[in-house]
C-alpha cells in the first residue's frame, strides 16, 4: 500500500503525485508498487526492499541523491494465542525534495502522524520529521517495556501460588523480547549517532530541544530494558530453584514414607514363611503382638525422622 501526504496550509492532506515536500508512506508494498516508486523517484529498488526483510540490520547508507536510514521498531505479534514482542525494520529515505518511509506493517509510530496527533509536524521539514519519528519510536519502546514489566509481575504472583513450567515459559518469552529490545535500541543509538554527523541531513537550532528529548528517551529505554532483563533473569533463576527444591522435598518425603511402610511389610513377610518355627506361632494373641510391635517400630522411625526434620 502506498499513501502520499503533504502538509498544506497547516493540515496533512493526501495526494496522488509525489511533489516537493511530500511524504510517501509505503506499508508492505507489492513488487509492482516498489518498481513504480523506484521509477518515479530514482531510488534503487534494493533500498526500497531492504526494510521488508525482518532480519535487516539497522544502518545508514548515503547515496548521491538520497540517504537511507534503517532503524528497528517494536511490534506485537500473536504466537500460540499469546502476545509476543519483536522488532521489525523501518526504512526512512531522505531525498532532496521528499521523504519515503517503508515498513512491513502498519505501525502506531507512523499512524499518529497520519492521524494528526503530533504537534508541529510538517512533511516539508524533513529533519524535524525524522527526529519526531525516532522520538515516537523510543517512546513506543518505553510503553512496551512498561507492559512487559506489568506482565512479569502478574506471572510472578501466579508463581507464588503455583510453580509450574507454564509460567516459567511465559517469563522466558518476555526475557527474549527484552533481549530483542535491548539489541535493537543499541543499534538504533549507533544509527542515531551516525545520523547526527551526516552533512546530508541538515540540523536546525529550533530542533535542539527535540534532539535532546530523543537522546534522553532512547537512553532511558536502553536502561529500562537492561534493568527489566536483569530482574526477569533473577526471577526465573529463583523460581527454577524453588521448583527443583520442591521436587526434592517431595522425593525425600516419599522416600521416608517408603522406609516407614517397609518395616511392617518386612515383619509380615517373615511371618509369612511357613517352613520354619516362628516365635508366637501357637499363641492365640500372637497376631496382635506382632502387629503392635511392627507399628511401634514404625512409630519410632517416624519419631526419628521428625527429629531430623525429614517430614
Amino acid at each position: 500500500m502506498i499513501d502520499i501526504f503533504k502538509t498544506t496550509e497547516g493540515a496533512l492532506q493526501k495526494q496522488t503525485m509525489i511533489t516537493e515536500g511530500s511524504w510517501v508512506a509505503m506499508t508492505n508494498p507489492s513488487a509492482t508498487e516498489l518498481l513504480e516508486i523506484a521509477e518515479a523517484t530514482g531510488i534503487e529498488i534494493d533500498h526500497l526492499r531492504a526494510p521488508l526483510d525482518e532480519e535487516e540490520r539497522a544502518r545508514i547508507e548515503v547515496e548521491e541523491n538520497y540517504t537511507l536510514i534503517l532503524v528497528d521498531i517494536p511490534t506485537l505479534e500473536k504466537r500460540n494465542d499469546k502476545d509476543r514482542y519483536i522488532t521489525i525494520p523501518l526504512g526512512i529515505i531522505i531525498a532532496k525534495e521528499f521523504l519515503i518511509t517503508v515498513c512491513l506493517e502498519e505501525t502506531p509510530i507512523l499512524k499518529c502522524f497520519i492521524d494528526g496527533r503530533v504537534r508541529d509536524f510538517y512533511t516539508n521539514k524533513r529533519t524535524r520529521f525524522i527526529l519526531q519519528m525516532l522520538y515516537r519510536n523510543a517512546s513506543t519502546f518505553l510503553q512496551h517495556l512498561r507492559t512487559i514489566d506489568r506482565k512479569s509481575e502478574e506471572i510472578e504472583r501466579k508463581l507464588h501460588i503455583s510453580t509450574q513450567n507454564r509460567e516459567l515459559i511465559e517469563l522466558l518469552e518476555l526475557e527474549k523480547s527484552l533481549v530483542y529490545f535491548t539489541t535493537s535500541l543499541r543499534s538504533n543509538e549507533v544509527v542515531f549517532e551516525k545520523m547526527l554527523k551526516l552533512e546530508t541531513i541538515k540540523h536546525y537550532p529550533e530542533d535542539e530541544d527535540l534532539l535532546e528529548d530523543l537522546i534522553i528517551e532512547n537512553k532511558q529505554a536502553i536502561e529500562m530494558a537492561n534493568i527489566y532483563n536483569g530482574i526477569l533473569t533473577g526471577i526465573m533463576g529463583t523460581f527454577a530453584s524453588i521448583i527443583s527444591n520442591n521436587q526434592n522435598i517431595v522425593m525425600k518425603f516419599l522416600a521416608a514414607i517408603t522406609i516407614v511402610l517397609s518395616i511392617p511389610t518386612m515383619i509380615a513377610s517373615f511371618y509369612g514363611m511357613n517352613f520354619v518355627e516362628i516365635p508366637g506361632k501357637d499363641n492365640p494373641l500372637g497376631f496382635y503382638f506382632i502387629t503392635c510391635a511392627a507399628l511401634i517400630i514404625a512409630a519410632i522411625i517416624v519419631f526419628i525422622f521428625r527429629k531430623k526434620k525429614v517430614f
